[in-house]
C-alpha cells in the first residue's frame, strides 16, 4: 500500500492533490468513495479500481481501457441501468481485501488509448458520479482524505504536504529542504517565526529560549492555548516544540538563553533568526555567527504611545557573507529598558506576525524561493504611514 507510486506520477500526484482518495495495492489503483446511484435511486459510494502499469514505480501509459467496480451495478438518476459501458459481471477478488463485482468498458476517443491515469480515472468518475452529483450537488468523489508519508520516509512532516503540489511549486518548495534552523528567542515574532518555518522542508529547527510560557505570552503569540496549558507552566520551547511536533518531525527544544558558554551550538546552522530582546546577548551570537559566517536575520520593534494611539517600527535586519557591515549601525547591542511599550507586554499579535512574516519571506529570497530583485539586507515597516523601506544592498 505504498504512496511512493502516487508522488512520483503526475497523473497520480494531480489525482490526489484534487481530492481524490488514492491506494495502490496488489498492482492494482484503488479509487475510493466514489458516489454512485444504485437501482433504488440513493446516492451510495463504492471502489473504483483498475491495473496499475508501472516502470520503476512510477506509471506508464494505461494499457486498456477497462475497469472495475466494487458495489451494486451503477445506475442513472431515475434508476436504469448504465448500459454503455457494461462489459462483465460477477464476483472475484482483484487485490488484497478489494472484492469487485463488475467490470466496465469505456473506450476513449479518439485514439482509443488513455493518455495517463488521470484521464481514465476522471472519465470513469464523471460516468458513474455524473447520476449521484444530480440526484446530490454535494455528492462528490473529492473527498480530501487524510495522507501519511511513507513509513520509511525521511520527509519532514507527519503528513504529506499537499499545498505545494496542489500550487505545483515543489521544485521550489524542495530549496529549502535538508537545511538546518535555528531561532534564538521564542516570543511573540519568534513564535511566528515557528509557525511558518514549520510548514516548510526543512530537515531541523532548533528553538532556543529559557523563559516560561505564562498568560501574557498567549496573547501574542501563534494558537490558542487552554487554560490547563498556561497553568503548567512549560518552558515555552517545550509548549511551542509540542504543539508544532503534530506537524514538522524535526523541531528539537533547549529550554536555555544562548550566551557565550553554549552559542558554538548554532556552528553548521544554515540559518539563525535572532528574536531577542536582550543585547549584550545578541552581541555574542553575532560575533559567533560572524566568525563561523552563518547567515542570519535579527528582528525587533520600537513602539510608542503617544495621543492615546500606538505608532512604531518593525525591523528586520539581514546578514550575509554578501553584506555585514551595516548590522551595527541598526542593532543595538546595549540593555537599556524602558522607553518602549513593548518592554511593557502590550499584546499586539498583528505587529510580531508581521515581524516574523518579514523574516521569514527574507530568509526564503536568500535560499531561491522567493525572487529577489532589491536583494536589500535592512527593511523596516513604518505602521502610520504604512510604508516599506528597504535599505543596504550589497555593493
Amino acid at each position: 500500500m505504498s504512496q511512493r507510486p502516487i508522488s512520483r506520477s503526475a497523473d497520480l500526484r494531480k489525482l490526489r492533490d484534487e481530492g481524490y482518495d488514492l491506494e495502490i495495492r496488489s498492482g492494482c489503483l484503488l479509487v475510493k468513495d466514489v458516489p454512485y446511484v444504485n437501482s433504488r435511486k440513493e446516492v451510495k459510494r463504492g471502489i473504483l479500481a483498475m491495473k496499475l502499469v508501472l516502470a520503476d514505480d512510477e506509471t506508464s501509459r494505461p494499457d486498456d481501457h477497462v475497469a472495475y467496480f466494487s458495489g451494486d451495478y451503477p445506475c442513472n438518476e431515475d434508476g436504469t441501468e448504465i448500459a454503455k459501458i457494461k462489459h462483465m459481471s460477477g464476483e472475484r477478488s482483484l487485490a488484497e481485501g478489494v472484492v469487485i463485482q463488475y467490470s466496465f468498458s469505456a473506450k476513449p476517443k479518439p485514439n482509443d488509448y488513455y493518455p495517463d491515469y488521470y484521464a481514465k480515472v476522471t472519465t470513469y468518475v464523471g460516468i458513474l458520479s455524473g447520476p449521484a452529483w444530480r440526484v446530490d450537488p454535494k455528492a462528490t468523489a473529492k473527498t480530501f482524505p487524510f495522507i501519511e508519508p511513507e513509513k520509511d520516509s525521511d520527509e519532514p512532516f507527519n503528513y504529506t504536504d499537499t499545498a505545494s503540489s496542489r500550487a505545483e511549486i515543489v521544485a521550489v518548495t524542495q530549496k529549502m529542504a535538508r537545511k538546518r534552523i535555528a531561532i534564538v528567542g521564542l516570543g511573540g515574532t519568534g513564535s511566528y517565526v515557528l509557525d511558518f518555518v514549520a510548514k516548510t522542508p526543512v530537515m531541523e529547527i532548533h528553538v532556543y529560549d529559557g523563559d516560561t510560557f505564562l498568560q501574557h505570552n498567549a496573547f501574542r503569540s501563534p494558537g490558542a492555548p487552554s487554560g490547563d496549558d498556561l497553568r503548567a507552566k512549560q518552558p515555552k520551547v517545550t509548549y511551542f516544540k509540542n504543539l508544532y511536533a503534530k506537524m514538522h518531525r524535526g523541531i528539537v527544544d533547549h529550554p536555555v538563553y544562548v550566551d557565550a558558554g553554549n552559542v558554538e551550538e548554532l556552528r553548521g546552522m544554515d540559518f539563525v533568526f535572532l528574536c531577542l530582546d536582550k543585547g549584550s546577548a545578541r552581541k555574542v551570537i553575532v560575533e559567533k555567527l560572524e566568525e563561523l559566517n552563518v547567515p542570519f536575520s535579527d528582528v525587533g520593534m520600537g513602539i510608542q504611545l503617544s495621543n492615546g494611539t500606538l505608532g512604531g517600527i518593525v525591523r528586520v535586519t539581514t546578514s550575509t557573507e554578501k553584506k555585514r557591515d551595516h548590522l551595527r549601525s541598526r542593532v543595538s547591542f546595549g540593555d537599556v529598558a524602558g522607553g518602549n511599550e513593548y518592554d511593557r507586554n502590550i499584546q499586539i499579535a498583528d505587529l510580531n506576525a508581521l515581524n516574523a512574516a518579514l523574516a521569514v519571506i527574507k530568509w526564503k529570497k536568500l535560499f531561491g524561493f522567493y525572487r529577489d530583485l532589491k536583494s536589500e539586507h535592512h527593511s523596516q515597516y513604518s505602521i502610520d504611514g504604512n510604508l516599506l523601506l528597504n535599505e543596504d544592498r550589497p555593493q
